[in-house]
Order: C-alpha cells, then sequence, then structure tokens
C-alpha cells in the first residue's frame, strides 16, 4: 500500500512520536515523598463498553495498568493501576479525547488518585496515541500535575468494526508525576 519508502516514512514518523514521550529519571514522589516526582511505564489492557463500531457513540474505556517506576537513581518499584474514562463519542474511525481518573496501587501499600482533565488524541498508523495531563488529587503525590502518554493498538482486526465490534486495546503507558 506504501511501499517501501512510505512504510520507512510511516514507522519513523512514529518512532518519533513515541520518542517524544520518553522521559529522564525522576525523584521520589512514588516512595513516600511528597515533594519529588517520578517516572513509570508499563503495560495496559483495556476494554471498551460498549465495543466500538462504525457508529459514534458514548463509550466507557477500563485500563488495567502494571508499572514499574523509576523514584531515583537504580531506585524502581512496582506499582498497579486502574484507569477508567468515559469518551463522548468514540467509534472505530475516531475518539474524542476523554477524561478518566486512575487509582495507583503502589507497592508498599498507598495509592494515589489522578484525574486527568486534557488529552489530546491522534492516530498514527493503526495506533492510538494519547498525551494527557492532570493532577494527583489524593493520597500519595497528592497536588502534583501529572503527564501520561499511552500508544494504543486493537487486539482485533479492523474487520470486527462491522460486526461484533472492537472490545480493547493493549497499549504501551508512561506515567509522570512531576515536582
Amino acid at each position: 500500500m506504501f511501499g517501501r519508502r512510505g512504510t520507512a516514512v510511516v514507522l519513523g514518523s512514529l518512532a518519533l512520536v513515541v520518542s517524544t514521550f520518553v522521559a529522564a529519571p525522576a525523584g521520589t514522589a512514588g516512595t513516600g515523598a511528597d515533594d519529588g516526582s517520578v517516572t513509570c511505564t508499563g503495560d495496559a489492557t483495556s476494554r471498551y463498553d460498549p465495543p466500538l463500531t462504525l457508529q459514534p457513540r458514548r463509550t466507557r474505556n477500563i485500563a488495567e495498568v502494571r508499572y514499574s517506576c523509576t523514584t531515583g537513581p537504580g531506585r524502581t518499584v512496582r506499582a498497579t493501576s486502574t484507569f477508567v474514562s468515559t469518551a463522548p463519542s468514540a467509534s472505530c474511525l475516531s475518539y474524542s479525547p476523554a477524561n478518566g481518573t486512575e487509582t495507583v496501587r503502589w507497592a508498599d501499600g498507598a495509592r494515589s488518585v489522578i484525574r486527568i482533565d486534557s488529552a489530546t488524541v491522534v492516530r498514527v498508523a493503526g495506533y492510538l496515541i494519547s498525551e494527557q495531563s492532570g493532577r494527583v488529587v489524593e493520597g500519595r503525590g497528592r497536588g502534583h500535575a501529572v503527564r501520561r502518554s499511552v500508544t494504543a493498538s486493537s487486539r482485533q482486526l479492523p474487520t470486527d468494526c462491522l460486526g461484533s465490534g472492537l472490545k480493547g486495546t493493549t497499549s504501551g503507558v508512561q506515567l509522570e508525576i512531576l515536582p
């Protein structure tokens, strides 16, 4: 469809977009100190309710995320989270930005509740890329600004949009709690 040169351009563009989401190791927000920062990277499995079809409609997205978080040079902690958002209009062809809430559960039993209130969504070479921002509203890191980047791909064939719909995605996620 694209040819070799077109494929190289698309893959190069995707690599450039994804590389802009990579950040340097951060401080101590995930370890109990509320004045530092933390960078988490992980994988998410999400599901759409109802599944995405060609018809735009209000859709809920529920994602379960597993993170490895850098809290300082050579220091990492594990965390899991649940992210829930509702898009006012979503389909296989378009996805409107959605506000959402992520509840991070740190390995030491603490938690952080994050409110996402701004998002930019683009499609690049079959991937849905979302750059989100918000704030920690409760728990560890309360009051700190947050950046969240998601690169999602469907676990199904695009032709499923014509029938039962796309039920979910797998994603790479980066979460930054800023100082």
